[in-house]
């Protein structure tokens, strides 16, 4: 899995392709803390490229999204979510938790 994060004025980008699972959710957890661990709670999750997603990813999501939201106006979107991850959310009961975009240039435009 790779994982690139991209300041912007408004919120930062977070950039994931391959495989979320329980071996590499820790390296999403780590971007996501380096974020928030700066102050910064409005965050664009850009998912075009993920292959999988396995609970232990769904668990990042979850946390991430209630930290963000402890925070003034803080809240994690997803953006540019392939069909299958879509299904798998949706599965799971979380797509109403979520904002979720076609792609991330709304999803940075939503901040």
């Amino acid at each position: 899995m790779e994982v690139e994060t991209k300041e912007y004025k408004s919120c930062d980008l977070i950039t994931v392709s391959g495989r979320i699972d329980s071996y590499s959710a820790s390296q999403l957890q780590e971007a996501v803390d380096e974020v928030t661990d700066s102050g910064r709670y409005k965050i664009v999750l850009d998912m075009s490229g993920v292959e999988f997603m396995s609970s232990a990813g769904l668990r990042v999501l979850i946390g991430t999204q209630k930290t963000c939201k402890k925070h003034k106006d803080g809240d994690l979107v997803l953006a540019s979510v392939p069909t299958r991850i879509c299904e798998a959310l949706d599965l799971a009961g979380f797509t109403p938790l979520f904002k979720i975009f076609e792609d991330t240039i709304d999803g940075i435009g939503y901040f």
